[in-house]
């Protein structure tokens, strides 16, 4: 299963009314106005502006809830964090946080709900 895909199944599943699910850009990209090219037939953009998102590691999901705050990573259940991901969670839980990584929904309720899911 894709990345996106699980990541979307845990954004649905931890979403509610008393739950709210932020989903973090890390790293570069690229902002700009969006016109639509007679040369590609298709929506492009043009005067391109170099954004710099969260720092590298950071997690792809914020949690807030009655209890604070929580970042979820989320992973294939193959994919490997990076050691910027790992050293990220591991500080977020230095300082009190719920932080860890989901592979699933389940491994997700289990970070919110404060059992760590071990990051490796």
């Amino acid at each position: 299963m894709l990345e996106s895909v699980i990541q979307n199944k845990i954004r649905c599943a931890l979403s509610s009314p008393d739950r709210i699910v932020f989903r973090t850009n890390a790293g570069e990209f690229f902002q700009g106005v969006q016109v639509y090219s007679q040369e590609y037939k298709k929506p492009a953009l043009i005067n391109l502006n170099k954004i710099d998102g969260l720092p590298k590691g950071f997690s792809d999901l914020i949690v807030v809830d009655r209890q604070g705050i929580a970042f979820i990573e989320t992973k294939t259940s193959t994919g490997k964090p990076t050691p910027e991901q790992v050293k990220f969670i591991n500080r977020m839980r230095e300082l009190g946080h719920r932080a860890g990584i989901a592979r699933s929904v389940e491994d997700a309720l289990k970070i919110i709900g404060g059992n760590y899911v071990e990051c490796k």
